[in-house]
């Protein structure tokens, strides 16, 4: 079969705001391999009014069929073709409201709601506005047209070459013609845009709905920044004249790295200082950051086939918090890193239902709840392992060598070991293969044997099973030695079993020294763990160390391998702890064994962290003070809710009294302004829903509507939280209603509720965006399955069979409701 290869598309638009329905023809030059007779493409949801081929007097009509099922549309040429051939195809499509394809979004401006009609492609909706070869190998330059209302603004993905004038008031935008680049990072935007500007040799622009572009300014001033720090770093100068970061109201991701044409939610690119917390400005830069590296990796080389999409999302993850590290390294973005995405990995990773990172099959890869955890997190994390194997040097020159080599073109895995090997002169391809071609991850088995340490490997699982699985395992081992010095071992471990020489004055060791590997660690010797424990107590192991510790050991309480009671009596030495991932891990820790224990086991998790984190909270303070660490002003807001959720009197008082302040008009940190809103729900009534009803419906600003939902799903009341639900499914927009079923999953008052409540209320969460979809399962059947396994299992054997696509979903979330509920007949009802 013939492989046919586009080279240039041309695309005239004509979007129709009024009536959400757009015309469009698309030209498409191309070149099969050989002489072809059909041409198949893809189209999906779209009206194809007929196609020709050839150019000027030389065209010819063609035939053409359509086949929903396969999303394509396939040409019928005259004759057999070869060489270059020119195609054009009249069509029209629907601006739809599905946040995929051309679709429209809604913004109020003045008291008036209005329509903007944006573009989101990746992974496979391109075909949804023209017809194309919708598959990232198949790059092509693109020359884009837009016909619009003279008082709309058209963007794209490079500036605009030229504006004409139309009949009727209307205009002809057409744009400079791109790089080649993949269908899937093309976008077009028709609405009423405000611009700020950051002029320079590349033009950075904030584009936002009417009266928003003003709170843009930090995320211009940030992105300027990364963009200098990305083009050093690769070597590579950023190829297009300008950069726009867009944002959207109606968004189903986080962001989009359309090449040149960022797209953002309004709460990830917006900053009010007035609204906006310490923790809302991280997330800022580091969503900016993580699109920026994406103009390298994935816009500038793409990934050959979809089972590669890693190499775009795992470096913009590790880019992410590495780039916002580098100008604010107070902020401690490697713990944010460690906590956010390597033991977000872990817990998806560790069940027994995953995937390998490179997924198997080159198809059509959808990023959901089962995949992001594997492709953002899990690769991301294996990223920092191989720096940390290669060495930050060698690291950054094989990146260098990766990118120059496939600019403008595709890649695989091996592409970047090779890369890797050639910089660092050490076998990266053989280390890394097992890591990204095989599912799960190590738990290392350690124990002492007089003067030699034994390491034994084996896959780590929540729930039991005898799984294959051996990781070549780059180790970093910390011994201590007597009289008070340390030393460092580091070694290779290539089988499943590995002996490490010991020193005899060496009075404890640490395995993973620096959290740099992807692997958790049980200590059999509880000696070695009571001694690494006066370390912690002493802060004499790094934080990171501090972290590791307790989240391997909680890792094995959530299997079966320790007692809830181990972890809490290994958690006393932690009782000074001041570091923010520690304190944070323990944090959610603490609130899960809450969460899964029922009404007896709860008493041990909330008596010991209500003692820890009002301890911390004492010392920190309860309200933020101007230039505190930044860590302290994130930190002071998780510590805060939970330990009101464990009946902290201070906790209570002190968001009862924030409370009272918004009762009367005025105004509350924004860094408590969500963890007080939290606690007014907690210790409020039907009062407190209506003000936060009210409260949600006149909010202008996306971060302050997303803290009002988070709130929503923390009262007590089952007549409130019935109330909460249904707001949910009226008032919500689409795009926000998972952001209260989470909040409400993580309510112990509200989990008896939740599968009741989705199996009526299901017609109506089907619809959703299927990324969504999936967030209502997944924060559901693990909880409010609880006590109902067996009812839960029997509605989805039927209901699977029917919804294909959300296999996956309920396959792992069930799998959570397995663990849970071992946990909770282990722990006590």
């Amino acid at each position: 079969m013939a492989d046919i290869k586009p080279l240039h598309y041309r695309l005239h638009l004509e979007p129709d705001l009024a009536r959400l329905r757009f015309g469009g023809r698309v030209e498409i030059e191309l070149e099969p391999s050989a002489p072809v007779q059909t041409i198949s493409m893809n189209s999906l949801e779209l009206a194809i009014w007929e196609c020709r081929v050839g150019s000027g007097k030389d065209e010819t009509k063609c035939a053409f069929s359509v086949d929903p099922l396969k999303e394509s549309v396939t040409i019928h040429l005259p004759s057999a073709m070869g060489g270059k051939i020119i195609l054009k195809i009249d069509y029209e499509g629907l601006i739809n409201n599905k946040m995929a394809g051309f679709y429209r979004t809604r913004y109020v401006h003045q008291g008036v709601e209005k329509i903007a009609a944006v573009t989101q492609f990746e992974e496979n909706d391109a075909r949804r506005a023209f017809p194309c070869f919708d598959h990232p190998s198949k790059k092509a330059a693109f020359d884009v047209e837009i016909a619009i209302d003279g008082g709309l603004t058209a963007i794209s993905n490079n500036p605009v070459e030229e504006e004409i004038a139309l009949e009727g008031g209307r205009k002809l935008v057409r744009f400079q013609t791109t790089p080649i680049m993949s269908t899937y990072l093309l976008f077009f935007g028709v609405g009423e845009f405000d611009f700020i500007e950051a002029p320079g040799e590349v033009l950075i622009r904030l584009a936002a709905a009417p009266g928003m572009a003003k709170y843009g300014d930090f995320a211009l001033e940030f992105s300027r920044k990364a963009l200098s720090y990305s083009e050093e770093y690769y070597g590579i100068r950023y190829p297009l004249p300008k950069l726009d970061l867009i944002a959207v109201s109606d968004f189903s991701a986080g962001a989009m790295e359309n090449w040149g044409a960022m797209t953002f939610r309004e709460n990830l690119l917006l900053r009010d200082p007035e609204k906006t917390s310490k923790a809302g400005e991280e997330r800022i830069c580091e969503v900016i950051a993580h699109e920026i590296a994406h103009q390298w990796f994935g816009d500038l080389v793409t990934p050959r086939e979809w089972e590669y999409l890693w190499l775009n999302e795992s470096f913009a993850t590790y880019f992410g918090f590495g780039v916002v590290n580098h100008y604010y390294p107070e902020w401690d973005m490697w713990g944010r890193f460690l906590n956010n995405s390597t033991n977000v990995a872990f817990e998806r990773d560790g069940l027994t239902r995953t995937i390998p990172i490179e997924i198997p099959g080159g198809g059509h890869v959808l990023i959901n709840v089962s995949t992001a955890p594997i492709i953002y997190s899990k690769g991301g994390s294996i990223l920092r392992q191989i720096e940390g194997y290669v060495g930050s040097e060698s690291f950054r020159d094989g990146l260098r060598d990766y990118l120059g080599r496939h600019a403008y073109g595709t890649a695989t895995s091996n592409d970047l070991w090779e890369s890797f090997e050639k910089a660092s002169a050490k076998p990266v391809s053989t280390m890394i293969r097992n890591w990204i071609s095989q599912p799960g991850y190590p738990i290392l088995e350690v124990e002492r044997n007089k003067n030699a340490l034994k390491l034994r490997q084996e896959r780590f699982t929540f729930l039991p099973g005898t799984f294959e699985g051996e990781w070549m395992i780059p180790l970093t081992v910390k011994l201590f030695l007597r009289g008070g010095t340390e030393e460092t071992v580091n070694a290779l471990m290539e089988k499943s079993d590995l002996t490490i020489p010991l020193r005899e004055d060496v009075v404890a060791y640490l395995v993973n020294s620096g959290q740099t590997g992807f692997y958790r660690v049980r200590y059999k010797e509880r000696e070695n763990l009571q001694a690494l424990g006066k370390r912690v107590s002493e802060k004499a192991l790094a934080s990171e160390e501090r972290w590791g510790l307790q989240n391997d050991l909680y890792a094995l309480v959530k299997r079966g391998d320790a007692d809830s009671s181990v972890y809490l009596s290994f958690l006393e030495f932690y009782r000074e702890e001041d570091a923010f991932l520690p304190l944070v891990s323990i944090s959610d820790h603490l609130h899960h064994l809450f969460l899964v224990s029922g009404q007896e086991g709860r008493k041990g998790a909330a008596s010991f962290g209500k003692g820890l984190f009002d301890r911390v909270l004492s010392r920190i303070g309860y309200s933020p003070v101007a230039g505190e660490p930044h860590a302290t002003s994130i930190l002071r807001e998780h510590l805060l809710w939970h330990a009101a959720l464990y009946g902290s009197r201070e906790a209570l008082s002190f968001g009862g009294r924030g409370f009272d302040t918004l009762l009367k008009g005025g105004q509350v940190h924004p860094d408590i302004m969500r963890t007080t809103m939290q606690i007014a729900a907690l210790a409020g009534g039907n009062e407190t829903l209506e003000w936060l009803e009210k409260a949600f419906t006149t909010s202008e600003n996306e971060h302050e509507r997303l803290n009002i939902l988070m709130a929503m799903g923390c009262f007590r009341d089952e007549d409130i939280i019935r109330k909460a639900l249904q707001f949910l499914l009226d008032r919500v927009p689409d795009r926000n209603k998972f952001v209260v079923i989470g909040s409400l999953a993580a309510n112990p008052d509200a989990q008896n509720l939740l599968w009741d409540w989705y199996l009526s209320s299901i017609s109506r969460l089907e619809p959703l965006h299927p990324v969504h979809y999936e967030r209502f399962i997944a924060a559901i059947v693990p909880w409010g399955g609880l006590g109902r396994e067996e009812e839960v299992k029997r509605f989805f054997d039927d209901y699977k069979a029917s919804h294909e696509r959300f296999r996956d979903a309920i396959g792992i979330s069930l799998e959570r409701l397995e663990i849970h509920s071992r946990m909770r007949r282990r722990t006590g009802t």
